[in-house]
C-alpha cells in the first residue's frame, strides 16, 4: 500500500515539483496538498498523513505555530520540514525539531535547482528511512548475544579476545564521550543533553550530519537548554570535561594530542565520506591516538551505518564501551543497526535511558 503524503508550501510552484517527484515513486503518493499551515491543520484534524512535508516560513499560520497547535492538540503527525539554507532558516529549522519536527530537508534555492537529482535524492531518501520503507527485520544485539544486565555485561572483542566490562566508573580521568547520530538526530539531542549532569567528569565530541550553519544554530539552542556547556567545535580549541563539541557542517572533527596531557580539537577539510561531512568514522579512528584511557562510544538514530567502521577499528586499540539506541526509540534504526549486528553494542537502551547511561559510564567530578 502506497504512503500518504501532506505538501505544505505557500508556493504553488513548488508545491506541484514535490508532488511530481513523490509521486514518480510507486511507493509513496502525495495525496493533498496546502498552502499555509491553517490549510494544513484542518486537514491534520479530519485526516492520517504517513508523513507531512511542512515549509517554515507561509502566511495566515507559519510551520512553526504548526507544530506547536500538533503539540498542544495531541494530533499524530509524522513532519519533515523543508528548510531554507540560511542562519534564520536554520535556527527556526532547529526549533521545529524541538517542536515535533522528525528532521529536515534543505529547500533549493531556486525552482531548477528543485526539479534536480540532488533535491529528488534527499527528498525520497528521508522519506524511505522516516516511513521505514524496505527496512531489514530488526535485529538488536550486545556483544555476546546474552540477554543480562547491561552495566555487569562481560562480552568478546570482535576478534573474539574477552573484554572486561564496566561495572561502575572506575578511577580514570582520561575518559572521553564520543556520540554519532544522523537522521532523527537533533529531536534526539533534545532529550539527551539537557538531561546530562553538567559535573560529568569527560569531554564529548559529537557528529550529527547537517549542512553547513545548521550546527551553529543546534549547538547554540541545546547550550540554552542544557546544563552541559554545548558549543560548535572550533579548530584547535582544547577539550574540557563538561563541555559537548559538536562537529561543524561541511568539516571532519578529529581528536588530536596536545601539550602536557591535552587533547584538541582538529577540523579536516578532506573530502567528505560517502556523502558525508562531517563524517563519524572520522572522528572515531581519531581517537585511536588520543591518551584517552576510556572511549564511551554512543550511537543514536540514523541512516546508513556510519560509526561502525570507526568503532570497530577503536576496539582494536583503546577500551570503549558502546551505547546503541534501541529500534523502538529511533526515528530510523540504521546506524544503532549497524553497531548491535555488528556485535560492537555494549549496551541497547532507550533514547530516555541514554543520558543516565553515559553518566554511567564517565562518572561525574
Amino acid at each position: 500500500m502506497k504512503k500518504n503524503i501532506l505538501v505544505v508550501d505557500d508556493s504553488a510552484l513548488m508545491r506541484r515539483v514535490i508532488c511530481d517527484i513523490i509521486n514518480t515513486d510507486n511507493r509513496f503518493q502525495a495525496i493533498d496538498t496546502c498552502c499555509d499551515g491553517q490549510q494544513a491543520y484542518e486537514k491534520l484534524k479530519m485526516k492520517r498523513y504517513d508523513a507531512v512535508l511542512l515549509d517554515v516560513y507561509m502566511p495566515r499560520m507559519s510551520g512553526l505555530q504548526l507544530l506547536e497547535r500538533i503539540q498542544a492538540e495531541h494530533i499524530d503527525a509524522t513532519v519533515i520540514m523543508v528548510s531554507t539554507l540560511t542562519t534564520e532558516g536554520a535556527s527556526v529549522t532547529v526549533q521545529a525539531m524541538e517542536l515535533g519536527a522528525v528532521d529536515f530537508v534543505t529547500k533549493p534555492e531556486n525552482i531548477i535547482e528543485a526539479k534536480g537529482q540532488d533535491f529528488r535524492k534527499r527528498l525520497m531518501e528521508m522519506l524511505q528511512a522516516v516511513l521505514h520503507i524496505d527496512e531489514p527485520q530488526i535485529r538488536t544485539a550486545v556483544r555476546d548475544k546474552t540477554r543480562i544486565t547491561p552495566s555487569v555485561m562481560v562480552a568478546p572483542k570482535s576478534n573474539g579476545t574477552p573484554r572486561h566490562r564496566m561495572s561502575s566508573p572506575r578511577r580514570v580521568n582520561n575518559r572521553i564521550v564520543a556520540l554519532a547520530c544522523s537522521t532523527g538526530g537533533p529531536k534526539a539531542l533534545h532529550t539527551v543533553l539537557p538531561s546530562l549532569d553538567p559535573g560529568m567528569d569527560a569531554p564529548m565530541v559529537l557528529v550529527q550530519h547537517m549542512p553547513t550553519g545548521f550546527t551553529k544554530s543546534l549547538a547554540d539552542r541545546l547550550n540554552e537548554l542544557s546544563r552541559v556547556t554545548v558549543k560548535e567545535a572550533e579548530e584547535g580549541e582544547t577539550l574540557e570535561k563538561g563541555v559537548v563539541y559538536i562537529a561543524p557542517g561541511g568539516k571532519h572533527l578529529e581528536v588530536v594530542c596536545g601539550a602536557n596531557g591535552t587533547h584538541k580539537v582538529h577540523l579536516n577539510d578532506e573530502p567528505a565520506i560517502g556523502g558525508l561531512k562531517p563524517c563519524a568514522n572520522i572522528m572515531y579512528q581519531s581517537l585511536k591516538n588520543s591518551r584517552y584511557d576510556e572511549i564511551t562510544c554512543v550511537v543514536l538514530t540514523g541512516m546508513g551505518a556510519d560509526g561502525t567502521a570507526g568503532i570497530e577499528e577503536l576496539d582494536k586499540s583503546k577500551p570503549i564501551h558502546v551505547i546503541a539506541q534501541d529500534a523502538q526509540t529511533c526515528v530510523v534504526y540504521g546506524m544503532p543497526r549497524a553497531i548491535a549486528e555488528a556485535g560492537l553494542a555494549d549496551e541497547v537502551v532507550p533514547l530516555e535511558s541514554i543520558a543516565n547511561t553515559i553518566i554511567k559510564n564517565v562518572g561525574v567530578k
